[in-house]
């Protein structure tokens, strides 16, 4: 078998490993599909998490499960499962031994509807393994509070800003304005279901948004009519843009990962008791997203812009770093 690991900055290999095996409270999963995810990336840019050694990546998983534990309890071979890296103890992908860019990975002590969710049926792996980031998107959008009949703009318009507005409209918010750099990432945004968009390369943002979401005079400004603004750029212009923007206690989501630390402008703030915010992962997401992949399959289908087999897997990360994709799939033999 082999295994995606990052050597050092810039440097990842697929290695050869071991199959792994099951203690009793554990199993195995071999995995059918698997996304490449923006930490992915960071992770092999700064080299990585496990400064010891290598880092084994991929965390976006789905296939089935092939060895069972003596003393697991409601989990068999055969089963079709999505995993919750975030509830398994060495939090797959993200510095423990294991990374789902794998044939077959490891989930220690594994318990259902924690660690391990069952797919629904008939639904492919890789619209099972859309699970993790869209669990990371509708924690934003809860985040925001937003409700039906809001006003909401999405910064970023990658896999976690699609998500994002596909949730958005489920609940009931039509008016949802998606800004980006790329217009191939804003035909998709339109696609998932938002109102409009804005290229904030070529275009004015504060015009646009106040000519699409109106506007109205606070304090001696003009601000927009916009409810909530959810960054899932991370943008070094993004947080000041919007506080400039942001009405009478608007509300600001952060889920972009800032490397570096943002100056901003707090008087500004303080005249609009605006509220700043972040989301980080999905602490209980995930069973509400499995239950609603069957129903939003088709819209979740568009998500998906490249598709990889584990052979290719470093020409997917490749793809995956550019502004034209959206999720990069990574498919290991037969994912019916």
């Amino acid at each position: 078998m082999r295994v995606l690991n990052i050597h050092g900055a810039n440097d990842v290999r697929l290695d050869p490993r071991e199959p792994p095996v099951a203690g009793s409270n554990d199993v195995v999963v071999n995995i059918k599909a698997c996304g490449i995810c923006g930490s992915d990336l960071t992770y092999i840019k700064i080299g990585g998490i496990r400064r010891d050694g290598v880092t084994a990546i991929g965390h976006e998983a789905a296939g089935e499960i092939t060895a069972v534990g003596k003393d697991v309890k409601d989990l068999a071979i055969g089963q079709r499962v999505i995993i919750n890296p975030m509830n398994t103890p060495s939090y797959i992908g993200s510095g423990g031994p294991e990374g789902a860019f794998s044939e077959a990975v490891l989930v220690a002590d594994a318990r259902l509807g924690e660690s391990i969710l069952p797919i629904p049926a008939d639904l492919p792996y890789a619209i099972a393994a859309l699970t993790e980031p869209l669990s990371v998107a509708l924690h934003g959008v809860n985040r925001s509070e937003a409700k039906a009949g809001d006003k909401v703009a999405v910064f970023g318009c990658g896999p976690i800003g699609l998500g994002m507005i596909v949730w958005l409209v489920d609940r009931g918010v039509t008016d949802v304005i998606a800004v980006d750099l790329a217009d191939s990432r804003l035909e998709r945004a339109m696609a998932a279901g938002a109102k409009a968009v804005i290229n904030a390369k070529h275009e004015n943002l504060r015009d646009r948004l106040f000519a699409l979401h109106g506007s109205h005079r606070y304090f001696g400004r003009d601000v927009a009519d916009t409810d909530a603004f959810i960054d899932a750029a991370g943008g070094p212009n993004i947080i000041n843009d919007v506080i400039k923007l942001a009405r009478y206690q608007a509300r600001m989501v952060i889920t972009a990962a800032y490397m570096k630390p943002v100056e901003i402008n707090l008087g500004a703030m303080l005249t609009t008791e605006m509220t700043i915010t972040t989301a980080v992962g999905y602490p209980t997401e995930m069973p509400q997203v499995v239950a609603a992949l069957p129903r939003l399959q088709k819209k979740l289908e568009p998500l998906i812009s490249h598709r990889f087999s584990f052979d290719d897997v470093l020409r997917g990360l490749e793809v995956a770093a550019t502004p034209e994709s959206a999720k990069v799939m990574i498919e290991f033999g037969a994912t019916a």
